[in-house]
C-alpha cells in the first residue's frame, strides 16, 4: 500500500480551499441576506428623514457629536449598498460580501463610540440631555441601539457565509424594481444631509457646540 508523501499532503491540491467565485446565495438565506440588506438601508433612511423632521418641524439643530454620528451611519450603510451593488450585478464573492460587512461593522464602532461619547456627557441624574427626548430616550441614545443593531447583524450574517451570500432577484422583475427604490431613496436622503451640513456650517471648520440657526444663510447675509 501506498503512502502520500509529506510534500503531497502540503501541496494547494490536496487541500481544502474556499471558492471565491461568484457565489449566489443559495435558496431563503440568500434571499434573506439580500433584502436584510434593504432593511439596512430603509431604516437609516428613516433615521435620516425623521433627523430632518426634529430639525426642520421643532428646530432641534444636530450638534457636531450628533453630526458624527451620522457619519458613522452614512458609513455603515455604504456597506450594504456595496453588497448589494456586488449582488445585482453578479460579481459578489464570498471575499467581497466580507469586505462589504466589515465596512458596517467599522462605521457601527465608530459611530457608536460617538454616541457612547454624547451619553457619557450627560449622565449625571440632574442633566436634561441634548434635545428633546423621543420615546423616552434622547437621539443619541437611540443612535447606539441602531449601530448594536447592525453590528448584530454583521457578525450573524458572518457566521452565515457561505450558505447566507445574498442572491439578487432577476433584472426585469418587481422585486428588482423595489430594490432600485430603495437604493435611489437612500442615496437621495445622504444627498440632502450633505447639503443640510453645508448649510448648518456654513464656511466654518466645524458646527458650533450649540447650533442655532443655518451658519450658511447668516454669513451669506453678513450676519
Amino acid at each position: 500500500m501506498g503512502v502520500e508523501s509529506g510534500h503531497d499532503i502540503l501541496t494547494p491540491a490536496a487541500s481544502s480551499r474556499v471558492d471565491d467565485s461568484s457565489m449566489p446565495g443559495r435558496g431563503k438565506w440568500g434571499f434573506i441576506a439580500f433584502w436584510g440588506l434593504h432593511i439596512w438601508l430603509l431604516g437609516y433612511s428613516a433615521v435620516f428623514l425623521s433627523a430632518f423632521l426634529v430639525q426642520l418641524v421643532l428646530g432641534d439643530f444636530p450638534c457636531p457629536l450628533c453630526m458624527l454620528q451620522r457619519y458613522g451611519m452614512f458609513f455603515c450603510s455604504l456597506g450594504a449598498l456595496f453588497v448589494i451593488m456586488q449582488a445585482r450585478n453578479g460579481t459578489l464573492t464570498a471575499s467581497r460580501y466580507a469586505q462589504g460587512l466589515g465596512m458596517g461593522l467599522v462605521g457601527a464602532l465608530a459611530g457608536s463610540s460617538v454616541s457612547l461619547r454624547q451619553i457619557a456627557l450627560h449622565i449625571k441624574p440632574d442633566d436634561p440631555g441634548y434635545g428633546d427626548p423621543v420615546l423616552g430616550l434622547h437621539l443619541y441614545t437611540w443612535a447606539l441601539i441602531t449601530f448594536a443593531i447592525v453590528m448584530l447583524y454583521c457578525a450573524v450574517m458572518l457566521m452565515l457565509m457561505p450558505t447566507g451570500i445574498p442572491a439578487a432577484p432577476a433584472p426585469q422583475s418587481a422585486s428588482r424594481l423595489v430594490s432600485t427604490i430603495v437604493i435611489w431613496i437612500f442615496i437621495t436622503l445622504i444627498a440632502a444631509n450633505v447639503v443640510a451640513i453645508i448649510i448648518l456650517q456654513g464656511f466654518a471648520w466645524s458646527l458650533p457646540s450649540d447650533p442655532t440657526g443655518y451658519n450658511l444663510i447668516d454669513q451669506l447675509r453678513g450676519r
